[in-house]
């Protein structure tokens, strides 16, 4: 058994366009649903085995706050540039590619990759990724390269809008 967490990445702050793409930070909004979201999913899973994130600002900060809700050492966490800049296929590569010691990943990035992934990891059962929107995904599998040609079974999808009335 194997279990996949997807995250993107909390709102980010679109107000300087000076800022590359890549160095946006959170806005406000982000700032507040971030530790929220990671709280949340603290309280329904163990800490995972690895916690890997693109190295773009929005999505390693929000990687931080997870980490700190799981009392994961942030310097653990692994920034992967293919996150960062590949699609839905490169990402599905990736997570093939993991050590096969670990049981539980949570993976931070972003749209519309994240969407998508998650749409087709799931059997489309989860519909699309809103800012710091959660999928966690269960597969009976032994060796994540099994993940390529997989469908998992989704335990929870959560996203901040849920809880705000």
């Amino acid at each position: 058994m194997k279990t996949l967490i997807l995250v993107r990445h909390a709102k980010s702050d679109w107000g300087n366009p000076d800022l590359s793409d890549f160095d946006r930070p959170l806005n406000k909004r982000g700032l507040k649903d971030a530790p929220f979201m990671a709280e949340l999913v603290a309280s329904k899973i163990k800490t995972p085995d690895l916690i890997m994130s693109s190295p773009a600002n929005r999505a390693i900060t929000t990687a931080k706050y997870f980490a700190t809700a799981f009392k994961y050492p942030i310097d653990k966490i692994e920034q992967i540039n293919l996150i960062y800049s590949s699609g839905v296929n490169g990402i599905k590569e990736l997570i093939a590619s993991l050590n096969n010691d670990y049981k539980t990943v949570i993976l931070f990035g972003h749209n519309p990759a994240v969407s998508s992934l998650a749409y087709n990891l799931s059997g489309g059962k989860v519909p699309e990724m809103p800012t710091c929107a959660v999928a966690c995904i269960d597969f009976d599998i032994s060796f994540w390269e099994e993940i390529l040609n997989s469908e998992g079974d989704l335990r929870f999808y959560e996203y901040p809008k849920k809880y705000k009335s």
